[in-house]
């Protein structure tokens, strides 16, 4: 058993940052932040 799929919340610097690795190592990442423009 493992980590399947991660929340991130918060899309800045560390955020998206942590969110790339975990999609790089196969997992399923949602990403959460108050601003849809720094999601897109």
């Amino acid at each position: 058993m493992g980590i399947k799929k991660v929340v991130v919340v918060g899309s800045g610097t560390m955020g998206s940052g942590i969110a790339q690795v975990c999609a790089q190592a196969g997992m399923d990442v949602v990403l959460y932040d108050v601003s849809q423009e720094m999601l897109d």
